[in-house]
């Protein structure tokens, strides 16, 4: 089964007067790669929300983006240094007295910052943790519907071009034994050309039967073969295909070259191209399998 790599989830939530909103991504990547972003008080649950993704997520580039917004998520309090508050006052009626200042002190001249702060606690609530969990679990069922479905269009597609390999593969063995045929008539033309009519057969078997091993491809066919096999065969494995598949085109791809390098032929070397271009096709298209 073809799962692509690329997907999108959300899920929405409300606690009390918080709402959460998580949102996961995945893109392409060689292995299984995290980004999260969330708030302060959310990363105690940083590894449970990997953890919980993971069981989904096999391969790629996930990006967690968790949002909440809302009162209740901190708490605030007023905290007062009321030793260092009355000696400042202390200081400030001697001064008035020792120089026989008449102003009226105000609230203003003796809140200062660093004698009145404001100090915020975040607020462990558990029930709002396991929410965030929820919500995170809901959004990452979206998006591997969103991937599983995709993932199915891209097999289809790659069916499509292992059925056209496999005629490209046909059209090679109807010409690989003509290469052989058309190689002898050539070489009995030119004895005959050179040697005045007389023709050594044994000569020309010899010459034959050696051209005919450097250029037989029976062996890469056979190969090619069994590759298209194990990749259809893989897609219906459970577990992630992604990188069987792209070895098996890496295989694919080997055996092409030596046929062409091995043919001696116009029409087989027309047909190699055409599996090339089959083959790079499908490489892009593995490339997002997860």
């Amino acid at each position: 089964m073809a799962v692509s790599m690329t997907g999108y989830g959300r899920s929405k939530k409300d606690f009390g007067q918080v709402s959460i909103t998580v949102e996961i991504k995945t893109v392409n990547h060689r292995f299984s790669e995290f980004q999260m972003r969330m708030p302060r008080q959310l990363m105690h649950i940083e590894d449970k929300i990997k953890k919980k993704l993971s069981g989904h997520i096999k391969r790629g580039r996930i990006e967690v983006y968790i949002i909440i917004d809302g009162d209740g998520l901190a708490s605030r309090k007023v905290n007062v240094d009321w030793d260092l508050l009355d000696e400042y006052y202390q200081y400030i009626t001697a001064i008035q007295t020792k120089y026989q200042i008449q102003t009226d002190l105000s609230i203003q001249d003796i809140i200062r910052e660093e004698l009145i702060g404001i100090e915020e606690k975040e607020s462990g609530n558990e029930e709002l943790s396991q929410l965030v969990l929820s919500a995170a679990e809901e959004a990452c069922l979206q998006l591997t519907e969103m991937r599983r479905l995709e993932g199915d269009e891209l097999e289809k597609d790659l069916r499509s071009h292992l059925s056209l390999l496999s005629k490209r593969l046909l059209k090679l063995r109807e010409y690989a034994p003509k290469v052989v045929k058309l190689y002898r008539e050539r070489l009995e033309k030119r004895m005959r050309e050179f040697l005045d009519c007389h023709v050594d057969e044994s000569r020309i078997l010899t010459e034959v039967a050696v051209f005919a091993d450097k250029a037989d491809i029976n062996e890469e066919l056979t190969r090619l073969q069994s590759h298209i096999i194990q990749f259809e065969k893989t897609f219906q494995l459970r577990d992630p295909a992604g990188r069987k598949l792209d070895f098996i085109l890496q295989e694919m791809n080997r055996e092409a070259n030596t046929i062409g390098s091995k043919a001696n032929s116009a029409e087989i070397a027309a047909e190699v191209v055409e599996i090339k271009s089959l083959l790079e096709k499908m490489k892009e298209q593995v490339q997002n399998i997860e």
